[in-house]
């Protein structure tokens, strides 16, 4: 299957869990205040992400002159695209990622660890990844599945609290469908750590994609290969103290974990490496 179709269905899929939420919360009127809440939430993170985030960390904008400026203005022309603005982060962790709500409005942000252990080669790789993400719009679909994943938990919190203190929904029927304890089951456990699940396919999706991208926009895999390798070597030895929400940003895991696979913003890199190489002909 596509990508593009797979991560469609997968958003689909979340926000159909959303409206699931809402009706066993409130009926039809739940099921509409879970859609606007959704709606209302997915704007304003397509508006304001970009700026949330670089003001996070603390990114600093570089111009012409800089190594960094040189080579995103040179990638971007190879992929046909606009020249987003280009930020560096004062950490020594080894990382970057792209943001931006459109090509036209993307910023391309590295840390300054990541340009002092990658050669121009890898760096080079590391940048076509991030624009590829720009170009496949990856910013607003991980933005929307970041954020419906988030109301979700947000409802079954909600839901959570309500039950403790007496139930939700008013009398008569809503009562009833608030004591169910099915309902409270699926609203309360099943429904975030399927919205995490969903969430963390979708991130993982678009990583193997950017990959694929990134290795066409620089003319080959092999930069990113080994600059995969040297971010994964040194992440370990100096993590990135990252807010969780926007781990999935980043192009390699930003913090070290003990959760599953199946939990995680990122595929294995050794996986990632190996499609990569089993792209080349």
């Amino acid at each position: 299957m596509p990508n593009g179709l797979k991560t469609a269905l997968l958003l689909g899929l979340l926000s159909g869990v959303l409206l699931v939420i809402g009706q066993l919360l409130g009926g039809a009127n739940g099921m509409l205040l879970g859609l606007v809440f959704a709606v209302v939430m997915n704007f304003g993170s397509y508006w304001f992400s970009d700026k949330l985030v670089l003001r996070m960390y603390k990114a600093q904008e570089v111009g012409p002159g800089h190594r960094l400026f040189g080579i995103v203005d040179r990638l971007s022309r190879q992929a046909m695209l606009p020249m987003p603005k280009v930020y560096v982060i004062p950490e020594l962790s080894p990382n970057a990622f792209a943001t931006g709500r459109n090509p036209e409005h993307a910023a391309v942000a590295a840390t300054e660890g990541i340009l002092q252990i990658l050669s121009d080669h890898e760096l080079e790789g590391v940048i076509a990844h991030e624009l590829a993400h720009v170009k496949h719009r990856d910013i607003l679909i991980s933005s929307v599945a970041a954020t419906l994943a988030a109301v979700i938990m947000f409802a079954a919190r909600m839901a959570h609290f309500a039950a403790m203190f007496g139930g939700y929904g008013g009398r008569g029927e809503g009562r009833d469908r608030g004591n169910n304890p099915i309902a409270l089951l699926a609203t309360i456990i099943l429904a975030p750590i399927a919205a995490m699940l969903i969430q963390m396919w979708i991130s993982r999706t678009r990583e193997f994609a950017a990959d694929a991208g990134g290795a066409q926009i620089a003319g080959n895999p092999y930069g990113l290969v080994d600059a995969l390798k040297k971010i994964e070597a040194v992440s370990k030895q100096v993590p990135l103290d990252a807010n969780p929400a926007t781990a999935h940003m980043f192009i390699v895991k930003p913090f070290l974990s003990g959760l599953s696979s199946m939990f995680s913003s990122h595929p294995p890199t050794e996986d990632r490496i190996r499609a990569l190489l089993g792209g080349v002909r």
